[in-house]
């Protein structure tokens, strides 16, 4: 998976646990992690787990015997997801493709992803893959980011750094939105052969305890940052500034309140 907008390295995985991560990650991971648990799976595989935001909260939610396997593009953000386990906790990391999953067929009772779709470059592809690893009447669990409407902390990132470099606007900030339509997802999902296809969307208003920071991590907490340098010319604290001035303005300051939105899609092989 070659795709760019995927490629989160070099400083960027820092940024993405520490800035991001507390503020619109780690509220989904809660409730995909138990959305998980509920089905006590022993087996479970999780793909694009970044710095193991989600990780860690599966294997608290988990049945102790459970054992979880995760997986990431990028070996830099399983680095980090790594420090946050024990010896012994019965958790695996390995790179790994969610588009060409390096497991046997029906070896695992759930496979979960949070946030992950948006960045495979095949998605039929990786519906078939979570479906060819899973045991039958084992569940796919995994989100989406609704589109810029009911995350504008996406829509302003978008269209700040866009103003910096007119000629040519980075394009990251449009990918991790872009699969917020329902039915294509669910039509691949039924093309790969799930059933008892169920869709949550799941809204919230969360607190901005530090603007400043949270716009430094929009800009470096994910390949924006690479963009941005590929095209030169601009100091990235140039745009982070831009960013926090347009974030007080939409969401207030220290603490500022923004409302986040996500879709939670479950899917069954079948018996």
């Amino acid at each position: 998976m070659s795709n760019g907008s995927a490629s989160f390295v070099g400083s960027i995985p820092r940024y993405y646990d520490q800035g991001l991560g507390p503020l619109i990650f780690a509220d989904y991971a809660a409730d995909m992690a138990q959305r998980a648990a509920a089905g006590d799976p022993a087996r479970v595989l999780e793909t694009a787990a970044g710095t193991g935001i989600v990780t860690r909260k599966l294997r608290d939610a988990l049945p102790v015997g459970a054992h979880l396997t995760a997986t990431d593009l990028n070996p830099p953000m399983l680095e980090i997801a790594r420090a946050k386990f024990r010896a012994g906790e019965q958790v695996e990391f390995q790179p790994a493709d969610a588009i060409a999953l390096p497991f046997a067929d029906a070896s695992f009772e759930a496979v979960v992803c949070q946030f992950g779709l948006m960045f495979f470059p095949d998605k039929a592809k990786s519906f078939s893959e979570a479906f060819r690893v899973l045991v039958p009447g084992g569940r796919y669990l995994f989100s989406a980011w609704d589109s810029h409407r009911y995350n504008p902390f996406g829509r302003i990132a978008h269209e700040v750094a866009g103003r910096f470099f007119p000629a040519d606007p980075p394009q990251f900030y449009s990918v991790p939105f872009s699969c917020h339509q329902v039915d294509p997802i669910k039509e691949l999902l039924i093309a790969a052969g799930f059933g008892d296809i169920n869709v949550a969307v799941l809204g919230l208003q969360k607190a901005i305890p530090d603007v400043a920071n949270f716009a430094r991590a929009a800009v470096h907490g994910n390949p924006l940052i690479d963009q941005i340098h590929a095209r030169g010319g601009v100091e990235p604290d140039e745009i982070v500034a831009a960013l926090a001035q347009e974030f007080r303005r939409e969401f207030g300051a220290d603490p500022g309140r923004m409302p986040l939105q996500a879709i939670v899609f479950s899917a069954t092989r079948p018996l």
